[in-house]
């Protein structure tokens, strides 16, 4: 499907600059929501795009609603001619096809029923879909600093329960809207037909109504806004202690009891929310209910009144299927109100989506993109300036680094100079907002996605595997890998013969997180993964600093194989891995202090010096 949810209901967004040589943050992000007496026709209109790739589908069950309620309208009249005709008259041949006409209206109509339940159900699960989609997509396009602050549990939340909420507005309100409303026009004329002045009489109280279900609309939404941000707090608060690290943390700190207070707290707030938001609006509801169940008695007297006082008469069968045709009216008019107050309630939900849909992108692909089929592998640091946002503090400032291709770099320096953050700017994860960083002399800005994921590898000290086989996190690099290419992989990374011992080999699950693993066997799986990727750009933050020595080892041999022949961006805390690099910098407050290779830097004995010093006296700590 070529339509895309994302670019037909999202507004256009402003940000601080579209050159592709200015970083595109949320931070500096101008666009506003419009105002709040604007907002709600805009979403409608936005909600109602949603169906548009479906329309031939709508329209087809527009025909069935139409079809079903001329079908249902036919009934009183049919019910009128049986009364005042064919029983009175004793015609039996009339009376039999009357009564068959009844029984023929029913079956039709709910054979129109299913067939239009079927084709509204999937169109609606067709755009809850597009939604998902949308919504996934969106987010695997946010940069790296939207998840660092953003709480996973609340985005599941989005994706789950906020779409998931909309399921009985998108499958049936739709049909339920168009259904009620073709019902109550068809009804309201047989009405008009029958008798005009009962007309007047049943209609009297519909606006006052409308109204009171607008008013309940009103409340509930502002209800499930505020019920769907406490299911997303939950959402977090389970997803980040029940995860095997929360779990670890919670056992070993003794906060088990005080994690599962917690997590009532916040339940016994969801208890209250979804009480108040069933009860919204429930007695006003009610006695809509009850003025109509009393109308037919009202009708009834009306008409005894008008004939004791000399008005015209009205003959049993008119009323009989006036009565018949108001109740008929009056179920499709409680349901449009209804339909009314879950729309309204949904709006809060669709507002919720939306807000995810209109985040600015600020890691964007370049309108022309340059791509390279062959990578050498120079990387250049010029003049390199980053910051968070235009009022905060740089976090790199003045870097001026050229790393040739196949050649290796180190960066060190204490926690907070920005070493991390200067790794991330090669593959794009950050932007810099100032000067550049090239690839083989091309702006890293200018290169297409697929370029820089091909050219660039990168392992952290945060290993992440999925539960899965370690067959397809391994192949999560290479979908097309052979069972060879994985063991040869496995191998360079000294983690092949470990695997093999396993009971399932390559098909062991790796359990959540890759807790089944040691710290250095997952390190030396993340690895073999890169490996299997072969990029001419490796990126190793601190991918060794949280190992013992002995496991550190291990891991740096694996590494060491890795680095062969590529150009190599190494962040470490421990100065024994990086002391063959071809040029090591040395970073302070953003800003890079020192630069030569290891003999140069202790022959000077400035920072580097200090720090090697340091690391001498905590070995044998280690």
């Amino acid at each position: 499907m070529s339509w895309d949810p994302v670019v037909a209901g999202s507004p256009p967004m402003s940000l601080k600059s579209s050159s592709p040589r200015s970083p595109l943050r949320p931070e500096q992000s101008t666009w506003s929501p419009p105002p709040a007496d604007k907002e709600q026709p805009r979403q409608v209109r936005r909600i109602l795009r949603l169906f548009r790739p479906y329309r031939g589908r709508l329209a087809i069950v527009g025909l069935l609603v139409g079809a079903a309620s001329l079908v249902g309208v036919a009934t009183p009249f049919l019910l009128k001619a049986i009364l005042d005709t064919a029983i009175p008259e004793g015609r039996t041949g009339l009376l039999t096809l009357l009564a068959l006409g009844m029984i023929a209206s029913a079956v039709l109509s709910g054979v129109f029923g299913v067939l239009q339940t079927l084709i509204s159900t999937t169109v609606g699960q067709r755009v809850m879909h597009d939604l998902r989609t949308a919504v996934y997509g969106r987010l695997q396009r946010m940069s790296l600093a939207f998840f660092t602050r953003t709480r996973t549990g609340e985005v599941q939340s989005r994706i789950a329960n906020d779409i998931g909420g909309m399921q009985a507005t998108v499958t049936s309100t739709a049909t339920s809207l168009v259904s009620n409303l073709t019902s109550v026009v068809a009804t309201v004329v047989a009405m008009v037909a029958l008798d005009w002045r009962l007309t007047v009489v049943s209609l009297l109280l519909l606006p006052v109504f409308v109204w009171i279900s607008r008013r309940v609309g009103d409340e509930r939404k502002k209800i499930t806004t505020q019920r769907q941000k406490q299911m997303a707090a939950m959402a977090a608060t389970v997803t980040e202690s029940l995860s095997v690290s929360g779990i670890l943390l919670g056992r070993t700190m003794g906060r088990s009891d005080s994690l599962t207070k917690s997590f009532a707290e916040e339940s016994e707030g969801l208890v209250d929310l979804e009480v108040r938001s069933n009860m919204a609006g429930r007695w006003r509801m009610s006695v809509i209910g009850i003025v109509m169940a009393a109308m037919p008695a009202v009708i009834y007297w009306t008409a005894g009144m008008a004939l004791e006082l000399g008005g015209p008469s009205i003959s049993i069968g008119t009323l009989v299927a006036f009565v018949s045709l108001q109740q008929g009216l009056f179920r499709p008019t409680v349901s449009l109100l209804s339909t009314g107050v879950q729309i309204q309630t949904s709006l809060a939900l669709f507002q919720r989506i939306f807000e995810y849909l209109d985040l600015p992108i600020d890691i964007t692909e370049p309108e022309n993109p340059v791509h390279l089929d062959q990578v050498k592998g120079e990387i250049r640091f010029e003049d390199v300036e980053f910051r968070y946002d235009d009022k905060g503090t740089p976090i790199l400032e003045g870097i001026d680094i050229t790393v040739p291709a196949g050649g290796s770099l180190a960066v060190v320096g204490p926690t907070g100079s920005g070493k991390s953050t200067l790794s991330y700017l090669v593959p794009r994860l950050y932007d810099v907002t100032g000067g550049r960083v090239t690839l083989d002399g091309v702006d890293v800005r200018d290169l297409d996605f697929d370029t820089l994921a091909r050219a660039v590898g990168v392992v952290s000290q945060e290993t992440y595997l999925f539960h899965a086989s370690v067959a397809e996190n391994l192949r999560f690099a290479k979908p097309d890998a052979t069972d060879e290419e994985l063991h040869a992989a496995a191998r360079a990374a000294q983690i092949h013969d470990h695997i093999a011992s396993l009971p399932d080999g390559y098909d062991t699950v790796v359990g959540e997180r890759g807790h089944r693993f040691s710290g250095g066997e997952k390190q030396r799986l993340a690895i073999a993964r890169t490996i299997l990727r072969d990029p001419p750009v490796l990126v190793l933050d601190e991918a060794t600093s949280a190992l013992d020595t002995r496991t550190e080892h291990a891991v740096q041999e694996a590494i060491d194989a890795l680095s062969a022949d590529r150009t190599t961006l190494t962040i470490a805390h421990r100065l024994s891995t990086i002391r063959s690099a071809d040029q090591i910098v040395v970073l302070d407050s953003g800003r890079a202090v020192e630069r030569g290779t290891h003999e140069e830097l202790l022959a000077a004995e400035g920072r580097y010096a200090a720090l090697v010093h340091r690391d001498a006296q905590l070995e044998p700590t280690r």
